[in-house]
């Protein structure tokens, strides 16, 4: 694609490498095919192609987002399903942060708008401040009927409290060291995360029973916390850089300190943000920018890690069959797709995929909260697609995604949480309150021994 930035504006790093992402497009449209928003609305400015378009013309004016510009950018789940399906190796995922970044600097939304954003960015990186409006808003629940209309400030009011959960767990501190069962074979750091410690500590605990099992040390430094990922995909920039940078600083100290061996990261959504922390820091003092660099080479999702360290189940198979859902962030985002199905069936399930396993299930973070009727669509197709497996429980490794796909018939469970229990675990608190005891036939799909 050709760009027509003039030289000062290319001398911002932000826009110069964002007219590098657009000159790779080639215009082929094969990402189209795979954009849950296109397939839904079928508008081409609701696809990566459109919004390409939007941007490079928004860019390259210099002028304010306009409010059609914001509306499609806004309707962008950053699933980077386009990403998979591109040819010509389009990082969409820079263009549209950049993009998010300039309009929240460029556009002025209307108050109801600019006040959910805030709150959304204050709350949720900080589980003590969400924890506390969960509980409010578990109360004020049953008032969820009776709030009129469908404008967009009252589909948004009633998918808040949809989402909150009927119990919040209670506070589950972990701690800073977890020392390794037996001689130490590896030492490695936890991202704690944030939302994920709140809606469900036992994804947690489950990953650090399993790898102290294993004989691996765990850590959590207390000055690590969100990774910054919320802040930064509604363009809160400075908030999500602050957030980061002191994940980067914590990491940096406990491999200066002892060494690690990986940073491990449980929710999918933040391991995309944390493996891109050398991006993001690229214009920073030499310093910061190498510790960046470093940490990004460290991030392993749960699963790579567990399929490099050799995971091997110690209980019987538990005649169980899984539907495995992918996350966006970790499919797309991380092209991490055969270590969970491989690790679920060395552990003795049988695990069977949906069809339409590219496209996302509407949670994308915040997106369920800020476009709740999209997402409603997105996730009432995907549930279809997972009980039309017949499986017993759905898998998956982001939080976003258990949280947006529970409540239907089917048992929601981290993928880590059935790991850990086949490997000398609990059995997950899902599966327990579901009474599953065994699973159904084993479908001609199933993936049988990885």
């Amino acid at each position: 694609m050709q760009t027509n930035f003039t030289a000062d504006q290319l001398r911002d790093p932000d826009t110069a490498s964002s007219n590098q992402v657009l000159r790779t497009c080639v215009h082929c449209g094969f990402c189209t095919a795979t954009c849950p928003t296109f397939v839904l609305l079928g508008d081409e400015l609701d696809s990566p192609r459109g919004r390409i378009y939007l941007i490079k013309d928004m860019l390259e004016a210099g002028r304010p987002a306009t409010r059609e510009v914001v509306q499609h950018v806004d309707r962008c789940l950053s699933c980077l399903a386009c990403m998979t399906t591109c040819p010509s190796g389009v990082n969409y995922m820079h263009l549209v942060d950049h993009a998010r970044t300039y309009i929240e600097q460029t556009y002025r939304r209307p108050w109801h708008e600019r006040t959910l954003r805030r709150l959304l960015g204050t709350l949720l990186p900080r589980p003590a401040l969400f924890r506390a409006a969960l509980q409010g808003a578990r109360l004020a629940r049953p008032l969820a009927g009776l709030i009129p209309g469908e404008s967009p400030l009252a589909q948004r009011l009633r998918a808040m409290f949809r989402l909150a959960p009927g119990t919040v767990p209670a506070a589950a501190p972990l701690g800073e060291t977890h020392p390794a069962q037996g001689a130490r074979r590896a030492r490695v750091a936890l991202l704690a995360g944030c939302a994920q410690q709140v809606l469900d500590p036992e994804i947690n605990a489950a990953t650090i029973r399993l790898l102290t099992r294993l004989g691996v040390e765990v850590v959590v430094p207390r000055q690590a916390g969100c990774c910054g990922a919320l802040n930064h995909h509604m363009g809160q920039h400075d908030p999500a850089m602050a957030l980061a940078r002191a994940n980067i600083e914590a990491w940096s100290a406990e491999a200066d300190r002892a060494g690690l061996d990986a940073i491990v990261v449980n929710a999918s959504g933040c391991g995309t943000t944390v493996k891109d922390y050398g991006f993001m820091f690229r214009t920073a003092e030499p310093a910061l920018r190498e510790k960046a660099e470093r940490v990004a080479g460290l991030a392993l999702d749960i699963t790579e890690f567990l399929t490099r360290f050799g995971y091997t189940p110690t209980r019987p198979p538990p005649e169980l069959t899984v539907a495995y859902h992918s996350a966006c962030s970790l499919q797309h985002g991380q092209r991490v797709t055969q270590d969970p199905k491989v690790l679920l069936a060395r552990a003795g399930f049988r695990v069977v995929e949906p069809a339409e396993g590219h496209l996302c299930c509407g949670s994308a973070g915040t997106y369920n909260l800020l476009q709740p009727a999209i997402a409603a669509r997105l996730r009432e197709r995907k549930l279809g697609n997972l009980n039309a497996t017949r499986a017993d429980l759905i898998a998956a490794g982001n939080i976003g995604c258990l949280t947006q796909l529970s409540g239907d018939a089917l048992p929601v469970v981290h993928t880590v949480a059935l790991l850990d229990w086949m490997a000398g675990g609990p059995k997950p608190p899902a599966l327990a309150e579901a009474g599953r005891t065994a699973g159904s036939p084993e479908p001609a799909s199933a993936v049988a021994g990885g």
